[in-house]
């Protein structure tokens, strides 16, 4: 950091397994990836080609191999994921992702109806070759999941290998763990936590709200993504308590008044 600065909540130092940020790059061009990894390199550990965005994307396996080279995670969203298997091209899904380079590979059913067994065997013949991160809970507006079917969803996945589970809130932050409003939903939160190990959970969180409650519920070392671009450097702010809204999180008594 650039100066010094007391009772600051200690982070991780990357490579790291909790704290983690995902940024979602929903088509930035390659001189857009390059100052981003500029700014924000240092506080970035996974990079999600947002749903299919890869496919129309220029210049796609050059800023792949940026983001690489920077030291982050790289994957295509889970919307493609599931444009593949609709159409029956599961082999042809991993053939791109060797041809791209990529380590990581997202497994979700947001889109298209999948038996969960079927979700559980694709992330278990991804993940002996890939980092999986899998994704619990819809993409579509006022569908409803019992918390026991998120943690018994959840659970199983990460035996199957998933690396981490990604708990659903789309782009827009308006569904799965959140109601319409984008209010977090916290009776299923904390059913999920009860359960499910914290670090193990990546929770999609595309708004400053819904990073600040985060934050403040759970720490600074929470596992967020969905972040945008310009959002990793206000997120690291709100993690450390240099924001008003986690200013006294972190504070001795003393200094709180």
């Amino acid at each position: 950091m650039n100066y010094n600065l007391p009772n600051i909540p200690e982070r991780p130092i990357k490579p790291r397994e909790k704290g983690l940020t995902m940024m979602m790059d929903k088509g930035l061009s390659l001189t857009e990836a390059e100052n981003f990894i500029d700014a924000s390199a240092h506080l970035t550990d996974i990079v999600k080609l947002g749903f299919g965005t890869s496919y129309v994307t220029p210049n796609l396996k050059s800023k792949i191999n940026l983001y690489h080279e920077a030291g982050f995670k790289v994957y295509l969203g889970g919307t493609l994921f599931e444009a593949f298997i609709v159409r029956n091209m599961f082999d042809d899904y991993c053939k791109l992702l060797d041809k791209l380079k990529l380590t990581t590979a997202e497994v979700s059913d947001g889109c298209m109806d999948m038996k969960h067994d079927d979700k559980c065997e694709y992330i278990q013949k991804l993940s002996k070759k890939y980092t999986v991160l899998s994704e619990v809970g819809s993409k579509e507006e006022g569908f409803i999941i019992h918390p026991t079917k998120w943690t018994s969803m959840m659970k199983k996945e990460l035996e199957a290998g998933s690396w981490k589970v990604i708990a659903e809130a789309r782009e827009s932050g308006n569904v799965g763990i959140y109601h319409a409003n984008g209010k977090t939903h916290t009776l299923l939160i904390d059913k999920i936590i009860a359960k499910v190990k914290q670090d193990d959970i990546l929770w999609e969180a595309p708004i400053k709200a819904q990073q600040a409650w985060f934050v403040n519920y759970l720490g600074a070392n929470v596992n967020l993504g969905n972040i945008a671009p310009f959002d990793v450097i206000p997120l690291e702010t709100l993690r450390l308590g240099l924001r008003a809204d986690t200013f006294y999180n972190f504070l001795p008594k003393e200094l709180k008044k």
